[in-house]
């Protein structure tokens, strides 16, 4: 059996554009930087993100992308730009692209419980 050791990974987002830190956090959770990784096994180690409100965006993305949610009623398609959501919660769209870079296994929701966003 293996021990896992989770160590703790601190990353300053100053400057750094979102998919970037998006993949080294992606590959931090997952536990792909150690020796020891297994696809089927949460090996990961814990991410702390800091100074989240310096992120860098490329292009016109605060103003063009757009992010959906589908209630699952008729018609229930909800669209909220990015600006929207960097305003009320900077740290929810780092949490968004981290998730999507992760597998959707049962093993998602342990590895983003790892990731501290201040």
């Amino acid at each position: 059996m293996i021990k896992i050791e989770r160590k703790l990974h601190q990353l300053d987002a100053t400057g750094q554009t979102v998919g970037r830190l998006a993949t080294k956090i992606a590959l931090i959770l997952r536990g792909k930087n150690k020796a020891e990784y297994q696809p089927h096994l949460d090996l990961g180690d814990i991410v702390e993100v800091k100074n989240i409100k310096q992120l860098k965006f490329t292009g016109n993305k605060l103003e063009q992308k757009k992010y959906y949610h589908v209630t699952g009623y008729i018609g229930g398609l909800k669209t909220k730009k990015m600006n929207e959501i960097f305003e009320k919660d900077p740290g929810e769209i780092l949490r968004r692209a981290v998730r999507e870079m992760l597998p959707p296994t049962r093993l998602r929701p342990n590895m983003l419980k790892r990731l501290i966003i201040k």
